[in-house]
């Protein structure tokens, strides 16, 4: 009864605050271990300690995440289905087009922005380029010679590596690995020359000690990586990361929506879980529907023009 009298303003809409109610389904379109599913866990148990309500998070991975959204764009919009989603979510309607089993514009709403994180590059100690600029260089010395892997086609790592590719004048291998182990093994023997990863995948790679942070994507130094540069420092306006968020199915009531927001915000927001996401290298900030909603268009619209020039494709 304390916790729902806490949050009784916040969360005013009854389907979110009444303990009586049935669970609620958040189906994470990730593997369980990754950062999504990190951040996605630590939100809702968080969430379902507060209200007193259970919400029961089931992984459902793979097609880039077309799998999970699929399922939530056909749920009922009562707000007992929610959809954790990651960057691939706004890259696929330029890769799949019309093959996409859903319009992530018109079956989705978009609820709260949980996590921005910048990409990075991940060098093996024996690749000789200590810096962006001395990557350039070999790069265009050995054309088609460097190879960078990736866990998948259109990725966001994936699409950092074409921009980089692009705004370098380089030509830089993408090799595809089907599972993220393999492919950080491989780095750490030397077997491929990088890896292109987000901040808190290469923080726990680095844990390893054979591999090092060769640069991150981001605007603004990155805490848990100190010292190490941004590519922007030598690509002017060079930007890339990964983000999640939540979703709802269209047509859900905007008092549903909303309500959800608010305690999303307020739940990033308590120190323990700020602290944990902060020192995954995670950056979280207050946003309402309407700001994820605008982030969203820009995101749609990068990725549909490096998905176009780099002509990636899913065959």
């Amino acid at each position: 009864m304390r916790r729902r009298a806490l949050l009784g303003g916040m969360l005013a809409a009854p389907r979110l605050a009444r303990a009586e109610a049935r669970a609620v389904r958040v189906v994470n379109a990730y593997a369980a271990g990754g950062t999504a599913d990190i951040v996605c866990r630590l939100l809702f148990r968080s969430l379902a300690e507060r209200t007193g309500r259970a919400y029961v998070v089931e992984n459902r991975p793979g097609a880039a995440g077309t799998i999970a959204a699929a399922m939530v764009a056909r749920a009922p919009p009562d707000g007992e289905t929610l959809l954790y989603d990651a960057t691939a979510f706004a890259v696929n309607p330029a890769l799949f087009g019309p093959k996409l089993p859903y319009s992530a514009r018109e079956d989705f709403l978009p609820v709260y922005l949980s996590l921005v994180t910048p990409n990075t590059i991940i060098a093996t100690d024996r690749f000789p380029p200590r810096g962006v600029r001395a990557l350039i260089e070999a790069a265009k010395a050995a054309p088609g010679r460097i190879d960078a892997g990736t866990t998948g086609i259109g990725s966001a790592q994936h699409i950092t590596l074409a921009l980089f590719n692009a705004m370098a004048g380089v030509e830089i291998n993408h090799v595809v690995y089907r599972d993220a182990p393999t492919l950080r093994n491989d780095v750490a023997a030397g077997r491929v020359d990088l890896q292109v990863s987000n901040v808190p995948g290469t923080v726990t790679l680095l844990a390893g000690g054979k591999v090092r942070a060769l640069a991150h994507t981001g605007l603004a130094p990155v805490a848990v990586l100190p010292g190490v540069e941004a590519v922007a420092e030598t690509l002017p306006g060079f930007e890339t990361f990964e983000w999640n968020g939540v979703f709802l199915p269209a047509g859900t009531p905007e008092g549903i929506r909303q309500s959800l927001n608010q305690a999303l915000n307020a739940i990033a927001a308590e120190p323990a879980v700020a602290a944990r996401v902060a020192a995954m290298g995670g950056i979280a900030w207050p946003n309402a529907p309407a700001e994820f909603a605008q982030f969203l268009d820009r995101q749609y619209a990068l990725h549909a023009r490096v998905v176009r020039s780099a002509n990636i494709r899913i065959d």
